[in-house]
């Protein structure tokens, strides 16, 4: 053998091709990859299912979330299978294994959350699912009924805080403040914070003759479908922006429209938070309740633990018990806790039509998914395919 010629040519052999699967599965797994590290660190698409944000946000818009305003999350569930939120489109089972956990943790962010800012979370409820009934809380079910009689009736499941469901808000106040509700008008830190121009509220509506033209009502933004008559002549119930009900009052054929004096309690199903039988509140008069703040210590006692009790627990993994007067925590007495994270208060502005911080109480910052940035497609469910499309809300900004 010629041991000069072999080293001299010792590695020039040509490399052997790939094969065209080979080269499919090296980009596909790349695209995945590079995709999945954007949809982490940076910016992801979400749709809105319900009309909780109307006016501000519509059914079937699609939206772009920022995930580096707030500094993006650390996966807490790291093995998880790709594009899948917590079940596997075809076969329902969990697209997740939580047989590893990693600590809250995350990156810088340009901001904190502030008020107004339209926040995706994950559901503060949706530690625990009924799989077979999932639009409504398992807590709701349990205070409807019994822990008994819904543990049998449902297949019950436990989520880890990454993959509970997504839900959109508009955040009300922010740790430390003070936030309460008279007659529908929200009160952060002793001033009202009144709807903005989309948020919706019920007006009664008299028109000045039972005719009534509902081409105008639909230019104006109602929806006329639920325009609903009451046993007074000519009047009649709408859901409405302020600005709405400005323009309205303009029209030659209506003779009044004001807010409805007689706003409804609350009749959902599991009540107002805290669920506590010794406050006599509803979805539109509660209050005032101080949002926790990092650092922040509360005194413990029968006013304070019904709204603080879950944070304590299940948010911030203390075990809390009571022993005759006292309340133990982590198997110690204690008179006062200090919060170790900050939370929020999320509601709707569609505030008659919204699943919110009213129902299940505070937001915690380890639940913080990202800020909603601008609309990148709308599509509406009547029409023609072409008019599906409103045109007018592609990249429109989110206020």
């Amino acid at each position: 053998m010629n041991w000069k010629f072999w080293k001299k040519n010792k590695g020039t052999e040509p490399k052997k091709k790939k094969s065209k699967a080979r080269e499919w599965t090296d980009a596909i797994i790349f695209a995945v990859v590079a995709a999945t590290i954007i949809r982490v660190f940076f910016i992801e698409a979400y749709t809105i299912p319900s009309g909780s944000m109307e006016r501000s946000l519509l059914v079937g818009d699609f939206l772009f979330v920022s995930k580096v305003n707030y500094g993006a999350r650390i996966p807490m569930t790291p093995i998880a299978f790709p594009f899948a939120h917590h079940t596997m489109p075809l076969t329902g089972t969990k697209a997740y294994w939580d047989g590893v956990q990693w600590k809250y943790r995350r990156l810088p962010g340009f901001q904190d959350v502030k008020r107004n800012d339209v926040v995706v979370f994950n559901f503060p409820e949706g530690d625990t699912v009924a799989l077979e009934n999932q639009n409504a809380s398992y807590y709701d079910l349990v205070r409807n009924s019994s822990w008994k009689e819904v543990n049998s009736q449902y297949t019950i499941t436990s989520r880890p805080v990454d993959k509970r469901e997504n839900y959109i808000k508009r955040c009300i106040a922010i740790a430390g403040d003070v936030v309460s509700m008279k007659n529908g008008i929200a009160n952060v830190n002793g001033k009202d914070e009144p709807l903005k121009n989309t948020g919706m509220m019920p007006y009664l509506v008299k028109f000045k003759s039972p005719e009534v033209n509902m081409q105008v009502l639909e230019k104006l933004g109602f929806a006329t479908n639920e325009i609903t008559p009451t046993p007074a002549p000519n009047t009649f119930s709408v859901n409405a922006s302020a600005l709405m009900i400005d323009e309205l009052r303009k029209l030659d054929f209506v003779e009044s429209a004001m807010m409805d004096p007689a706003l409804p309690t609350d009749t959902e199903l599991g009540g107002i938070f805290p669920h506590d039988p010794n406050r006599n509140w509803n979805r539109d008069n509660f209050g005032p309740i101080k949002v926790p703040a990092k650092g922040w210590t509360v005194q413990l006692d029968s006013n304070t633990m019904p709204l603080y009790y879950r944070a304590i627990r299940t948010y911030e993994g203390n075990t809390v018990e009571k022993s005759g007067n006292d309340w133990l925590i982590n198997g110690k007495k204690a008179t006062s806790y200090t919060f170790k994270m900050n939370y929020y208060w999320m509601m709707g502005d569609n505030r008659h039509n919204s699943a919110d911080s009213r129902y299940w109480g505070f937001v915690p910052e380890d639940h913080v998914v990202g800020k909603a940035l601008f609309i990148w497609m709308s599509f509406d469910s009547s029409g023609s395919w072409f008019s599906k499309i409103r045109w007018s809300r592609i990249f429109k900004g989110i206020n």
